[in-house]
């Protein structure tokens, strides 16, 4: 075993890492303690210790995802970038995000399967939201001050819109290939999406 109760910090890292792992392959349902005890080189006594019981263990993983991205949005510095180029380089992150990270979608399907049920226990989650809201905000307001975008945009809708693009493509990339003939992960398919979900908001945006 490899957790220790000297290395708090560190013990709820591991745990949090093979949570991670165990939730994204079995779902909620599916995922099991000992599993993930035994990835985390922890026992299951430290694991209640620290997260209390399975459901509170999952929104832990949940916050620390969304802490994650949120993270990684902020280094893209968009309040430092021409408008447009700010919209184009989150268009572009989002989809480099999802593909890297197929965790996150599963995750967050799963939450929603649930409703959202943990994550409207958080008491971090919206605090971790507000900043990034407010920086596509005032990407919007110096677009519409510089004559570049079009007044009225909500930045929500606008995030959803973006996340959605992505994710619905990805979530349901076995379908649509299906469906369609298509290999919608093959890197031709995959630069043509990115392609055109930035000109797709770019066009909606233009003044």
């Amino acid at each position: 075993m490899h957790g220790s109760p000297r290395d708090p910090e560190r013990n709820q890292e591991r745990i949090l890492k093979a949570a991670t792992d165990e939730f994204a392959r079995h779902g909620l349902g599916g995922a099991r303690v000992d599993r993930i005890a035994a990835r985390a080189g922890a026992n299951k006594r430290m694991l209640y210790y620290y997260y209390g019981n399975k459901d509170e263990l999952f929104l832990a993983v949940l916050e620390a995802a969304y802490a994650r991205i949120r993270s990684a949005e902020h280094e893209l510095r968009l309040a430092d970038l021409e408008p447009q180029e700010a919209i184009r380089r989150l268009v572009r992150f989002t989809w480099d995000y999802y593909l890297a990270h197929p965790e996150f979608l599963t995750l967050l399907s799963t939450e929603n399967l649930h409703q959202a049920c943990h994550l409207k226990r958080s008491q971090h989650i919206a605090a971790m939201h507000s900043p990034f809201v407010a920086t596509i905000r005032e990407v919007l307001r110096r677009g519409v001050a510089a004559g570049k975008f079009r007044s009225g945009v909500d930045p929500v809708q606008l995030y959803i819109s973006i996340a959605g693009l992505g994710y619905f493509y990805l979530g349901n990339r076995h379908t649509l290939s299906t469906i369609f003939r298509r290999p919608l992960l093959a890197p031709r398919h995959k630069a043509e999406r990115l392609r055109h979900m930035i000109e797709l908001v770019l066009g909606y945006l233009r003044k």
